[in-house]
């Protein structure tokens, strides 16, 4: 009903504008300022319609039913959770309280665990600096791996800059680190290990459930970073044994700026708040809960527990159509990471003799990406896959592939064929390709310096 209602709404406001329809069958139909009739151009790019959306690390598109949740309560139920003395805030505070609990199910924890906050970098924050911040008397090491999310990796840095020490532990070529590495590196006063459950660029999913192990061997609390997670593998706080697990909306079909972070209660972690104000969410994180979004991410949570089993079995099926596509056309094709611990969403390909820039902006028709888009603006190769130890000229050259519940297999028979035409094209203005297809080893050529 709401759907229909934001629906007329749009086509009523909007009656002059051009409709073209999203590329996902999530998506409902809406106008854009920058499409005319012959196509969309937007930043100098003119593509003929919307691309196909296979980019779902960087973000997913909210579920309708999950959008349904939500409109209540910026239309009608607008009340602040927080206010205590009318029908507004106590059924606001309800539903906020209902969306705790539907996020605390999906990990196995208890309600009470819960701390809403506006993100998964907010989280990784109050995690890593809030944790060392209120054991800073007795504990100054944390320990955390190479190809952490930016914010954990800043956040780290920052720690270092006031005086702690942080262990950057390396990961193998499959992206998965070293067990008996981390044993080896824990310390009298490790006051903190912090390793991502599945990278967001290449979707390895690291062994967290022996890490868990470790850390309760050692009483070093456990953070990790779940928000590739959460929704798409089977999270169970008391089986990892996390003290703190950070988690985000708008990865799991839920709207964008609202995200939590789980803290166990027994035995209890503690951590120095990063912001001051009203003390809100037990005084961990003030400011005013926004109601509509946490009431979005518990509805994304709630249909995650229902649909994970159907949808990472539909989308295996996908991922393998797409990489069998590919394979079966060109060669010089390297999936980065470890494919059996992997989750089936993620696809990271490398083309051999292929610039990675031509090749993404080749794929204007499709939307992907060279990396994390926190960190796509830059042109360095990625730092992720530089730490799996991936020749600097073939780390330019990947390309992440994202997968996720509304993904159709015409998006992905249309993305392989996009792809292999664009680096055939590629190729066939490549110098080094066709040395190679020539049977030279370039390799062994010692270049001349001029």
């Amino acid at each position: 009903m709401a759907s229909k209602l934001l629906r007329q709404t749009l086509t009523k406001t909007y009656t002059t504008a051009v409709i073209r329809r999203f590329s996902t069958v999530a998506a409902v139909a809406s106008p854009s300022e920058y499409e005319d009739p012959t196509g969309i151009t937007m930043k100098g790019v003119k593509i003929s319609g919307r691309p196909l959306y296979l980019d779902m690390q960087a973000t997913t598109p909210v579920d309708p039913r999950v959008l349904d949740s939500m409109l209540p309560f910026y239309l009608s139920r607008y009340g602040n959770p927080h206010s205590r003395t009318h029908l507004y805030g106590w059924e606001s505070e309800t539903a906020v309280e209902t969306a705790r609990a539907q996020v605390a199910a999906l990990i196995g924890a208890s309600p009470k665990e819960i701390v809403f906050t506006s993100g998964a970098t907010e989280s990784n924050n109050i995690s890593i600096k809030g944790v060392m911040h209120f054991y800073k008397d007795k504990k100054r090491h944390v320990i955390t791996t190479q190809t952490e999310h930016k914010c954990v990796l800043d956040s780290c840095r920052h720690l270092q800059q006031e005086g702690f020490e942080v262990t950057y532990l390396p990961v193998g070529s499959d992206g998965l680190i070293d067990l008996d590495r981390l044993r080896k590196e824990i310390r009298p006063d490790t006051g903190l290990i912090s390793v991502m459950a599945v990278n967001n660029e290449i979707g390895v999913v690291q062994p967290v459930e022996e890490i868990g192990k470790i850390c309760k061997e050692f009483n070093v609390p456990f953070h990790t970073d779940a928000a590739q997670a959460l929704g798409k593998i089977k999270v169970d706080v008391e089986k990892w044994n996390v003290s703190l697990m950070s988690l985000s909306g708008h990865k799991i079909y839920g709207p964008k700026g609202v995200g939590a972070l789980y803290m166990r209660r027994r035995p209890r972690i503690r951590v120095e708040p990063q912001m001051n104000g009203g003390g809100q969410e037990r005084g961990i994180r003030s400011g005013t809960v926004p109601t509509p979004l946490v009431v979005g991410m518990g509805a994304a949570c709630e249909l995650a527990m229902k649909e994970m089993e159907y949808d990472e079995k539909r989308i295996k099926g996908l991922q393998e159509r797409l990489l069998n596509g590919i394979r079966e056309k060109i060669d010089g094709v390297v999936v980065n990471g470890s494919m059996d611990r992997r989750y089936v969403g993620n696809l990271n390909l490398s083309f051999a003799y292929v610039e990675g820039e031509s090749l993404l902006m080749g794929l204007k028709e499709v939307a992907v990406s060279s990396g994390s888009a926190c960190t796509s603006a830059s042109l360095e190769p990625s730092y992720v896959l530089r730490a799996l130890g991936v020749d600097e000229d073939m780390a330019h050259t990947s390309i992440r592939f994202g997968i996720g519940r509304f993904t159709t297999e015409e998006e992905i028979d249309r993305a392989v064929e996009l792809t292999v035409k664009q680096v055939e094209k590629l190729r066939e203005m490549s110098p080094l390709y066709e040395m190679v297809k020539e049977g030279i080893d370039i390799k062994q050529i010692q270049w001349a310096q001029h």
